[in-house]
């Protein structure tokens, strides 16, 4: 009894397109094991970009206090230049008072002492008054010489203590709508046997 035949014309059909398939399915399963690596690979190549911005320092009211210390230099890193006229002005009018009275206070102190030390009275001006007299301007002008150091101190303190408050208030925002507004209500009122009474209500906007 003799076997069946095999199809010779389909097997060599078959035989040409097993390899074009095995192909196919080792590209693919390549494609697939090494694209993750190349994906990793593009993310390491192209670093994201971290944006950051730079805050700017705050202001610092003791650094204003310590630089008042100079007058006028806390008022400038405070943005008020403005003022330094004033404070140079203030501290130019009670150090003029000082050094005049501890000028004439010296010089009666001296007319004085030569006086009383047998010496004949030799100041222009004052040769005609008495002993008592010079020594009562000399009291005077001491006094007022005490009460001028005591307001150049206040005037140097009033520098420094403005500039440390206005560090303090330097970022602090001022509504623009500054406005003052009237109108009218009804306030609780025990005397009145409705409870209530007419009044004025305030409202400032700030």
């Amino acid at each position: 009894m003799s076997e069946p035949l095999c199809d010779n014309t389909a097997l060599p059909v078959a035989l040409r397109r097993t390899p074009r398939l095995v192909r196919g399915v080792v590209l693919f399963l390549v494609l697939v094991v090494l694209a993750p690596s190349l994906r990793a690979q593009q993310i390491i190549a192209e670093p994201q970009v971290v944006q950051t911005s730079i805050q700017p320092k705050p202001h610092n009211p003791t650094k204003a206090l310590l630089l008042s210390l100079v007058p006028g230099a806390g008022q400038i890193y405070n943005g008020q230049a403005w003022k330094i006229p004033i404070i140079y002005g203030a501290l130019g009018g009670v150090g003029y008072f000082v050094y005049t009275n501890y000028t004439n206070m010296m010089a009666f102190k001296n007319e004085y002492l030569h006086r009383v030390n047998g010496g004949t009275p030799q100041m222009e001006g004052y040769t005609t008054y008495p002993n008592s007299s010079i020594y009562n301007l000399y009291q005077s002008n001491n006094k007022n010489f005490q009460l001028f150091v005591i307001i150049s101190a206040a005037v140097y303190g009033l520098n420094l203590i403005d500039a440390y408050v206005f560090g303090h208030l330097y970022d602090f925002q001022v509504n623009d709508d500054l406005s003052l507004r009237l109108s009218p209500s009804l306030a609780p009122d025990l005397r009145n046997p409705y409870g209530l009474s007419p009044a004025l209500q305030l409202t400032f906007n700030f």
